[in-house]
């Protein structure tokens, strides 16, 4: 095999990231992997969280696995909100691993709801979150956590991140076409870009 080769399979097998994190509060280790798509595996002890995620990296089509546990017997604010920072760690990660098309943009449909999600992995972290849960809960989860969820992974990610909930009669439904959106928004952002660079400016 030639050396242009190896160099070649060694650029693509290296589009994985794991990171873990574990403070007194949270234990949580994650692995993403944009060439491989396998089934999400996802034990947070939410399942509801559970849900959102494993649907966020299937419609993404890309290998997710989370570990986490945490004192969700307190509250589940800790783990929610670490959740989105690993996450946003291992998204980086691999962003900065070669060169990203940067933007992604999805609307996602789901019955009575309408969610949509904007995404720019252009170095600047900002989260525009323009999103009313019309119930506050789902099942036991509390869905003014998502914020933070949301809050978390574009800092870390060091992303522009916007989200919109255009409009719903049902919480679940909202926070399923979100994630959905999500996750095909990122599926766009990070298709490796082929030339050129990411920014006009030369440097992101």
């Amino acid at each position: 095999m030639s050396k242009k080769r190896e160099m070649a399979n060694d650029r693509v097998a290296e589009r994985a990231a794991s990171v873990r994190r574990e403070t007194k509060e949270t234990k949580i280790e994650i692995r993403g992997d944009l060439q491989t798509s396998y089934e999400p595996t996802v034990n947070t002890g939410l399942p509801f969280f559970d849900h959102m995620l494993t649907a966020m990296a299937f419609h993404g089509r890309f290998g997710l696995s989370v570990e986490a546990s945490g004192d969700i017997d307190v509250d589940a604010h800790h783990l929610v909100e670490d959740t989105g920072l690993v996450l946003g760690d291992v998204l980086a990660e691999i962003a900065e691993q070669e060169p990203i098309e940067r933007f992604g943009h999805a609307v996602v449909p789901m019955d009575d709801a309408c969610g949509e999600v904007t995404v720019d992995f252009g170095g600047r972290p900002y989260l525009a979150y323009r999103v009313e849960f019309p119930q506050p809960r789902a099942g036991s989860f509390d869905l003014s956590l998502f914020r933070e969820f949301f809050n978390a992974l574009a800092i870390r990610s060091r992303a522009n991140i916007h989200l919109e909930g255009r409009y719903a009669l049902n919480g679940h439904h909202l926070a399923e076409a979100l994630f959905k959106a999500l996750g095909l928004a990122l599926r766009q952002a990070m298709r490796r870009r082929d030339a050129g660079g990411m920014s006009t400016k030369g440097l992101i």
